[in-house]
């Protein structure tokens, strides 16, 4: 890569995990030789397409050439945006111009190359916004003459406001008495302007003529403008000044007070993970201060989630006052900020983006810029709902994956009962009774354990086996044990309404098929193959070659389900036959037993066989309904580009789409009868647990593997019909 020097801007999109690996090792790699400035603006928790924390940036470039910041952070911006409208979001467009303008040199009318200005305008705009306009090399002494209003102020807490003002006003602070006594000074303006208002005097006089501009080390908050001093690292200074414009109408309002840091230093330790919201840790804030720091002890884990309630009682008050809450991350710019008119009750939302690093000591902040004439209460309790949000935000896109797997323990069921018993089982039965997690999680873990023993690694390797995902999404900082539990849940809740949704669209297609057409009588068994189905997989497979094969799979699915309808709308109309003439029912029932021993593949299927047929074709549309959804990215993928070609090269689901095809063809032909008697049968019943298992070690981080998995036992299935 060519030594550039220029800004790019990311607003934050993730397509592929590996391409953002191999990305990132890049960075970390050549990091010193690369000299490019990357800004990477996410946008927070709304934005429910992307998760922020994938957008943040290499560690080893933070700080030095690369800035990731959640939008929420983001000064004159302060929100949260979904994935489209952070691009047309018009505080952080102007932020980006703004940025944009100050990024060009005044020489050369060009972008800086100068990286260090680069990062100054970048964290001038996008990470601390001291209400001025940026200057390259600000004055740092600044004339404080032509007035001659100086006011002496000698209390440690002090607060004024002006209306009219026709004079420029000077207050002052003598630093000298305050240093035996507190710690730190605190200010705050509500006159948003790019003026500088507050100075540090050198001199011991009340009138010093020349100041420090310390507006430079100010931050913007939404109504108010602040600055804290730890007076210590000024021990040059003797007076502080605040200068208070001429004001012709406005409102103006300066609080300024000094305190000392233990008094405004909160530890409020949060509550456990698994209490569930049922206990709580409370707080009291009953010193009048203007700031507070409420440190948020052991929150640091990306599983943790809570809700703050912060309830305002003021006394004498009789206008509306503001107090803003901002939650600060110290280990990364994902900030977020609540306003509030006090007195109420504001309920916060805790949650984090990435997790803390092993090597960082900071601790999660609520800053509170509030009223002295208010009391403020601070409740912190667990969310249990926002901790499930968490982990589907961070692990959602292994939720398939368990789905896949739910559905697999259940079929393999179906196939053993139908191997034991002759007769298939219920789909929600089975789901019930073998979707568990003690049946997949304890070898992954095992397997997990394993390859930390060194021959155990080269034997994996040996074998060419891939990464076990397990690995790869504990270095997410994922607690695969609890967090796989979770996703096993919520895979089988998905799975057992994915079929109740299956069964009733099967149900309500074969009424519309029966309002316009009725068959006449229950489909053959047949184990002979139909002559049409050769030339309907042949034109399927040329379709998957000459277009795309995910559209093929589609229409082999189409095909699939036209043929459940066709059966279960014939058992309907059996049915209401049998119900409307019950002695030809009993004839029919003694006949069909008289007939039990005979070749049955000449025969009209029974009742009870098609109910055992349709129960597994339910698992089956289940099961080829996810492979379908998995292939739907590269059918998309096609159909949008349609315009410029007609035959979609590479296509990743060409290969899936030539085994799936012929199989899915015979499937749709196969009733339970004609795979009773088979050999294979029991073999076949055996298969979908083990690929249950490789589906959730293979599959969770990388679902184009998983139908590799789900057609194994689909082709076996229907071997079963010629052994």
């Amino acid at each position: 890569m060519p030594q550039a020097h220029f800004l790019s801007l990311s607003l934050g999109s993730v397509l592929r995990t590996d391409f953002y690996m191999t990305v990132n090792n890049y960075w970390i790699l050549n990091a010193r030789q690369i000299n490019l400035t990357t800004l990477s603006v996410a946008g927070g928790f709304r934005d429910y397409q992307v998760r922020s924390g994938l957008t943040f940036l290499p560690k080893l470039s933070h700080h030095t050439s690369a800035l990731s910041v959640v939008s929420s952070a983001v000064p004159k911006t302060w929100v949260s945006t979904d994935h489209l409208s952070i691009v047309w979001c018009k505080q952080l467009q102007l932020t980006t111009i703004r940025a944009f303008f100050d990024l060009i040199d005044a020489d050369t009318k060009q972008i800086t190359q100068n990286p260090k200005k680069k990062l100054s305008v970048l964290n001038h705009h996008f990470i601390r916004h001291p209400a001025k306009h940026f200057e390259e090399n600000p004055s740092i002494i600044s004339d404080l003459t032509g007035t001659s209003m100086w006011v002496p102020v000698k209390v440690s807490k002090w607060t004024y406001v002006a209306y009219n003002e026709s004079d420029k006003i000077y207050f002052t602070f003598p630093l000298a008495n305050h240093r035996k006594i507190y710690t730190h000074v605190y200010c705050q303006s509500t006159m948003l302007d790019t003026n500088s208002w507050i100075f540090g005097c050198i001199n011991s006089t009340s009138m010093c003529r020349q100041g420090i501009d310390l507006s430079w080390k100010a931050e913007l908050l939404p109504t108010i403008k602040f600055l804290m001093l730890r007076l210590q690292d000024y021990p040059s200074l003797s007076h502080l000044v605040v200068y208070v414009p001429s004001i012709h109408g406005s409102k103006f309002v300066v609080d300024c007070e000094f305190f000392k840091k233990e008094t405004r230093s909160i530890q409020l330790p949060v509550t456990h993970l698994f209490s569930f919201g049922l206990s709580s840790r409370k707080v009291i804030l009953n010193t009048s201060g203007l700031f507070y720091n409420i440190e948020l002890l052991n929150f640091g884990q990306i599983y943790q989630a809570f809700k703050i309630n912060v309830v305002s009682k003021c006394s004498g008050v009789k206008e509306e006052i503001t107090s803003i809450y901002k939650l600060h991350i110290p280990w990364s710019y994902e900030d977020s900020l609540t306003i509030a008119q006090v007195p109420s009750s504001t309920e916060i939302s805790v949650k984090l983006h990435i997790a803390q690093p092993d090597n960082d000591s900071h601790v999660a902040l609520l800053k509170m810029y509030t009223s002295s004439d208010c009391q403020y209460e601070v409740t912190v309790k667990t969310s249990f709902s926002q901790i499930l949000g968490q982990v589907v935000r961070f692990h959602g896109g292994a939720l398939p994956a368990y789905v896949i797997s739910s559905i697999l323990l259940a079929y393999g069921g179906q196939l053993y009962s139908l191997f034991s018993t002759g007769h298939c089982l219920e789909y929600a039965t089975l789901l019930d009774k073998e979707a568990k997690p003690y049946k997949v999680d304890p070898f992954v873990i095992m397997v997990k354990f394993l390859l930390g023993y060194k021959w155990f690694k080269e034997l994996w390797d040996m074998l060419l086996l891939p990464e076990l995902d397990a690995i790869v999404l504990t270095s997410q900082s994922m607690c695969f044990p609890l967090v796989s539990l979770i996703l096993f849940l919520f895979g089988t809740c998905t799975a057992y309404w994915g079929g109740l949704l299956s069964s009733t669209s099967v149900r309500l297609l074969s009424s519309l098929w029966l309002a316009l057409k009725r068959p006449s009588e229950l489909p053959k068994d047949i184990k002979i193959i139909s002559p049409d189905l050769p030339i309907l997989t042949i034109v399927l497979i040329l379709i998957s070659w000459t277009t795309c094969g995910a559209f093929a799979i589609l229409l082999t699915y189409l095909y699939y389900v036209f043929k459940i309808v066709h059966l279960q709308a014939s058992l309907t109309t059996f049915k209401n036959s049998q119900t409307v003439n019950p002695k030809h029912a009993r004839r029919s029932e003694k006949k069909s037993n008289h007939h039990k021993d005979s070749i049955v593949h000449h025969l009209r299927l029974s009742a009870s066989d098609a109910e055992d047929s349709l129960r597994m074709h339910s698992t089956l549309i289940n099961l080829l309904t996810w492979i379908v959804l998995l292939s739907m990215p590269s059918l998309i993928y096609w159909l949008k580009n349609l315009r410029y070609y007609f035959k979609l090269n590479p296509d990743p689901c060409k290969p899936l789409a030539f085994i799936l095809i012929p199989t899915m063809a015979i499937l749709g032909n196969t009733y339970t009868t004609s795979i009773k008697s088979s050999k294979l049968l029991k073999t076949t019943s055996q298969f979908p647990l083990p690929l249950a298992v490789g589906v959730i070690a293979f599959g969770s981080s990388h679902l184009y593997r998983v139908p590799c998995f789900v057609f194994i036992p689909l082709l076996l299935h229907a071997l079963c019909n010629f052994m």
